[in-house]
């Protein structure tokens, strides 16, 4: 199908689409493909790159088993199949993936299309974003027949990556130790919510729970306001970030000891790595973090203020950008000599006070009139887009963050090829 793809590729707009249907050899054995295709706008021809063209793919002929769902896992697998890998997604027989059903939005289906695609479900938008060049089958992990085909491919595979509770598959016969007698060389990816040891190994995790147990919610939201999640899930995200950088080293590591590992990845020490200052001001001074918006806590100005008509972010990281700030921009030359004001340390002090001048100030005028008047001066700034102004800004568009490409989706039964 074809897709319009954030690059490196999350899926953004798909528009129509019809159905096509063949046998597939791949290096599992045969498989069912349903093949869906996107109709898209045409795409500019690419941008020239001062690097020249790109690599091969590396992972060319790695064949990873995907046993992962909802965002953390196939984040991680979808990162591995950009790179070249074969990725066989093994869903759940009767609604698959989770996020396959958490819509509106979807991609539509053409009126035209054959009759064979009609009992088929819209493909939601989420399930789309993190689940490109991956090849789909259904297996009913409750029967025999079902363990068997798990079996045969894990014998297949170089990777086998899941996110399953810390102790489920092995209570099927599917765990690491029971993996690792099939096939020496697997390396066994889990992702879980709090890691295979610990009070907490056999809880879910979920993102937003994680998000507040593990101190981001902590020090997300307004100093007087309640704690706040972030606008998307970004410890799924890094957790799926961590596990394919984890693969990729296992990768190598097999390289020179031709022998498989077990990694052991989860949401909530990827949350507290993602902590950084905040985790060391505490380790090593004992200093207790808190909320400050979308202020820091040890800069001024550094923070997003409101225009007339909408938002801007401007950082006035040290002293020299504070004086062409008050100067140039606010034309406040005042502010620049005010002892209350002259250095960072003292902003910080009367944080408030300057805080309510630079707002009056810039509530006078656009956010177009400051963004021209910031324009080359050297202060940090930029707008606050929403989703639309984001892929229509001039520096998305020229290095084309969005790509149309071909690709196949929905799902592959398992056929036996003898």
């Amino acid at each position: 199908m074809m897709l319009r793809l954030l690059s490196p590729r999350l899926a953004s707009r798909p528009l129509q689409s019809s159905l096509s249907q063949r046998w597939h050899p791949s290096p599992f054995g045969l498989l069912w493909e349903q093949q869906r295709f996107y109709e898209t706008g045409p795409q500019s021809p690419p941008a020239a790159m001062p690097y020249g063209p790109g690599i091969s793919p590396p992972l060319k002929g790695v064949r990873i088993l995907d046993l992962t769902r909802v965002l953390a896992g196939p984040t991680a697998t979808m990162l591995l199949a950009d790179l070249g890998a074969g990725v066989i997604k093994v869903e759940e027989v009767s609604r698959g993936d989770d996020t396959r059903s958490w819509l509106p939005p979807v991609a539509p289906t053409i009126p035209t299309a054959p009759n064979e695609a009609s009992h088929l479900p819209p493909e939601s938008a989420y399930f789309l974003a993190v689940n490109r060049n991956k090849r789909s089958i259904t297996v009913n992990f409750k029967t025999p027949e079902g363990l068997e085909i798990l079996r045969r491919l894990i014998k297949k595979s170089d990777v086998l990556v899941e996110n399953f509770i810390s102790g489920k598959l092995a209570s099927m016969g599917l765990g690491y130790e029971d993996c690792k007698k099939l096939n020496p060389k697997l390396i066994y990816a889990s992702i879980t919510g709090y890691g295979q040891t610990g009070p907490f190994r056999s809880a879910a995790g979920y993102d937003v729970v994680i998000e507040g147990e593990a101190g981001l919610m902590h020090i997300t939201g307004e100093p007087d306001g309640s704690p706040c999640k972030v606008g998307v899930a970004a410890t799924d995200i890094a957790t799926g970030l961590y596990a394919h950088g984890a693969i990729m080293a296992a990768l190598i590591s097999r390289q020179q000891t031709g022998r498989g590992v077990w990694i052991d990845c989860n949401l909530f020490e990827t949350q507290i790595a993602g902590l950084a200052n905040i985790a060391s001001n505490y380790l090593i001074a004992g200093q207790e973090a808190s909320r400050h918006g979308t202020a820091h806590p040890s800069i001024v100005p550094y923070q997003v203020f409101p225009c007339k008509d909408g938002f801007v972010m401007i950082g006035a990281g040290n002293n020299k950008q504070f004086k062409v700030f008050a100067e140039k921009v606010l034309e406040k030359p005042e502010l620049a000599n005010d002892p209350k004001f002259s250095t960072n340390d003292a902003r910080v002090a009367n944080r408030t006070e300057l805080v309510e001048i630079i707002n009056e100030a810039l509530m006078q005028h656009e956010r177009e009139h400051w963004l021209e008047r910031l324009t080359g001066l050297g202060v940090p700034f930029g707008p606050i887009n929403n989703i639309q102004q984001t892929f229509e800004h001039p520096q998305a568009v020229a290095r084309q963050v969005t790509v149309e490409v071909e690709a196949s989706s929905v799902f592959w039964a398992l056929a036996d090829s003898g």
